[in-house]
């Protein structure tokens, strides 16, 4: 803001224009308050588990990274070694390695979704009760005692 003070003649213009100024800092901080806010908040945990949870959002940061088939590529040969292979010999781990990183790369929101739905669908298949089947006593329905 560019400030004009050929045009500040009397005691009363010194005064307004110091009104002026000091509403245009008390502005000013506020706006920069609320921008800091804005942007801190973006950034928040809060925030990026918002924009980042969605399957669109967390596994593809563009169209070629899938940042979950990066991970299980490297974590599901890790997992497997560990456990599954633990006894074996250095080829079939090697192998199972190869395999399993494949695999992982392939892996992505949607088939992890579909796979965590598959099985909650198991055990959510216990607590279900059956519905009671509509029990017909063979009286028709355009008889007179129905």
């Amino acid at each position: 803001m560019k400030i004009n003070y050929n045009n500040i003649n009397t005691l009363d213009d010194l005064h307004a224009q110091v009104q002026l100024l000091k509403a245009d800092y008390k502005h000013r901080g506020v706006m920069l308050k609320e921008d800091s806010k804005n942007y801190i908040k973006q950034f928040s945990l809060g925030n990026m588990i918002k924009k980042f949870a969605t399957p669109n959002g967390l596994l593809k940061l563009d169209e070629n990274t899938h940042i979950i088939s990066k991970i299980m590529s490297i974590a599901l040969p890790m997992l497997l070694n560990s456990t599954i292979f633990k006894g074996s010999g250095i080829i079939t781990k090697a192998l199972g390695a190869l395999v399993s990183g494949k695999v992982g790369k392939s892996l992505d929101a949607e088939n992890l979704s579909g796979i965590f739905n598959m099985v909650k669908s198991l055990f959510n298949k216990k607590g279900k009760k059956k519905d009671v089947a509509f029990v017909d006593y063979g009286i028709p329905p355009d008889s007179e005692t129905y």
